[in-house]
This record gives C-alpha cells, sequence and structure tokens, in this order.
C-alpha cells in the first residue's frame, strides 16, 4: 500500500511541475485523493460488497469533483490532473502511466450489460474535456486532443483530435517551393488548412494538400498547352470562353430547376465579385 501511495506521489512530480513537496500532494492533490478511495471502493466491488463501494464511490465525488465507477480497474502510477469534472465507467481499464486532465469522460454509448467502457493502455495521454466513449482500445502511448470526441480506436503512439477524433500524424516532407505553392493557390481558390503546423496536420487538411498539389500540376499543364497553341494562333489567348447560360439546363432538383440553381450561383458570384 505505502509502496503503491510512494509511486503515486512520484508520478505527480513527474507530471505536474507546480507540486513543490510530498506533503502538499498528499493533503491538496484531488486526483490522489480520489485514485485513493477508489482502491478502497474497487476493493469493497470485489468482495460483492456493492453498496459499500457505490457509497465510497459517491462520497469521493463530494469531495474531489472526480467519479469513478468501483467497477472500474486501474493500473499503477495512473494520474488525474486537476481532476474537476472526469468521469471513469464501470467497465473501463486503465493502464499503467496513464494520464487524465479535468473534464474527461471515459463513457459508454449503449445501455446493454458488459463490456462498453474504454480501454485506456500503458502511457496514455488524454486531454481536458476529451470524451472516449465506448469499448474501444486506446493503444500503448497514444495522445487524445482536449475537447475532442473519440469512438474508434487509437492507434500506437498516435493522436487523435477534432469531433469526431481523427488520427493526425507528421506531415510528409515536402520543400518550401511546393509548400510556397500551395499555400498560393488555396489562398486562390479561399482555402486555408485550419489547424497546420510544421509537425503535425489533420488528415482532411492533408487529403486537400494533395488536391491542392494536383490543382496545381493541372495548372501547370494547361499553361503549358496555352503556350503550345499559342505559337499556333498568337489570337488564341484574346478567346474568351462563353458564359454559361441558365436556359441550357432542364430538369427537377430539390423543387428547383437546374437553372433556377445556377442563376442563383451566378448572382452569388456577381455579389461577391462587386464586394471584391
Amino acid at each position: 500500500m505505502f509502496k503503491r501511495l510512494k509511486e503515486d506521489i512520484k508520478s505527480v512530480f513527474d507530471r505536474d511541475p507546480a507540486a513543490r513537496n510530498s506533503f502538499e500532494v498528499l493533503t491538496n492533490y484531488p486526483g490522489v485523493h480520489a485514485i485513493l478511495m477508489h482502491r478502497a471502493a474497487h476493493s469493497l466491488w470485489n468482495k460483492d460488497l456493492k453498496l459499500m463501494a457505490r457509497s465510497l464511490s459517491s462520497f469521493s465525488r463530494l469531495l474531489t469533483g472526480i467519479e469513478i465507477h468501483p467497477g472500474a480497474t486501474i493500473g499503477r502510477r495512473f494520474f488525474i490532473d486537476h481532476g474537476m469534472g472526469v468521469v471513469i465507467g464501470e467497465t473501463a481499464e486503465i493502464g499503467n502511466d496513464v494520464t487524465l486532465y479535468h473534464g474527461v469522460t471515459l463513457g459508454g454509448t449503449t445501455w446493454n450489460k458488459g463490456k462498453r467502457h474504454p480501454t485506456l493502455e500503458d502511457g496514455v495521454v488524454v486531454g481536458a474535456g476529451a470524451k472516449v466513449l465506448g469499448p474501444i482500445t486506446i493503444k500503448k502511448g497514444a495522445k487524445i486532443g482536449s475537447n475532442s470526441v473519440v469512438t474508434k480506436e487509437v492507434p500506437e503512439d498516435a493522436t487523435a483530435i477534432g469531433i469526431p477524433g481523427r488520427i493526425i500524424r507528421k506531415q510528409d516532407n515536402c520543400t518550401d517551393e511546393a509548400e510556397r505553392k500551395r499555400r498560393a493557390i488555396a489562398e486562390r481558390i479561399g482555402f486555408v488548412a485550419y489547424g497546420e503546423t510544421q509537425n503535425v496536420n489533420d488528415p482532411i487538411a492533408q487529403s486537400i494538400r494533395g488536391l491542392l498539389d494536383h490543382i496545381l500540376a493541372v495548372d501547370h499543364k494547361l499553361e503549358s498547352m496555352c503556350q503550345a497553341l499559342e505559337k499556333l494562333d498568337s489570337s488564341y489567348r484574346d478567346e474568351a470562353l462563353p458564359e454559361l447560360n441558365p436556359q441550357d439546363f432542364e430538369g427537377v432538383t430539390n423543387g428547383e430547376t437546374p437553372s433556377e440553381v445556377v442563376a442563383e450561383i451566378l448572382s452569388e458570384d456577381k455579389l461577391r465579385s462587386s464586394k471584391d
């Protein structure tokens, strides 16, 4: 028991630079209090003293603001930073050296009996306000971004962010010139990849980066074709593209004819042009 307590206190020092001494940690860290009371409640739960276990769990929630079901299985050196609003469900399984921040929920997505809460393997970190839902596994060393909602398995050493949670990874290496061209064409079509850094990128943004590269390649090819055609006919570049005539479209779509839809799009384009 005392060995586990010493491990818990050391884990606080390892992960919270605000901790000053052992006495302060033992008396003023609600995450430590919640873990100690959970161990007692879990022991009672395993001895089939369910009412006593739930009562102790409720008292712990009242005291710390952290709700851990006595049926949850928690490993060593588990650290809850700040802790207010943390909820851990009955069938949740937590490995060693896991860290949760305030507002985290390890919840279920069904009322059926059996395994319905997440499993967090060793070294997982879950950011503030994140929700990890369902009988999924967050693999060893994975990280969940703050305020993310994760309902699918996260691979080892990966990071999941967003709603719903998506896996991010390091960007592929690219030259500065390629990145400059990509950003230029993104500005031209009115898109800026949100959340971009030099280290990681959202998978949707990464997909759009690929589309931008493709558009850039098509532009280059069209420019080459135009130069070749201009050599054949110097007046080629003066030829304007025919305007789109809404009356050329027939049919019904969502209660509107395509001509009405096209006319609406054209009017919006003119409005945007006037504003520019």
